[in-house]
């Protein structure tokens, strides 16, 4: 059986930058055990005959093969642009940045 401590929870907390308050501490300690705990299980269940895996059922990869396309040359792409300069599109500066 494990036992997370208010240390260990606070040591994450401050990992993750989390703000956590005393109650939480406790409440996220205890939770924290019980998860551990349900691994713990599962790992108890698992055997030397049993293959690790990633997924309870098979998964095949569902997506095209890669192929080479053409695409759009640089000035079809910034044809449809409502400002283009320099051969790129042209934004408006964002963040009070000066120049």
């Amino acid at each position: 059986m494990s036992n997370i401590s208010r240390d260990e929870v606070a040591h994450l907390a401050k990992l993750a930058r989390m703000a956590v308050t005393e109650e939480e501490l406790d409440t996220f300690a205890g939770q924290l055990d019980q998860i551990l705990d349900a691994v713990a299980k599962v790992g108890e269940v698992a055997g030397d005959d049993i293959p690790p895996t990633s997924h309870a059922v098979p998964l095949t990869n569902v997506f095209r093969t890669d192929e080479v396309r053409p695409g759009l040359s640089q000035d079809e792409a910034l044809a449809g642009a409502p400002a283009a300069e320099e051969g790129r599109f042209r934004v408006p500066r964002i963040l009070g940045e000066e120049q």
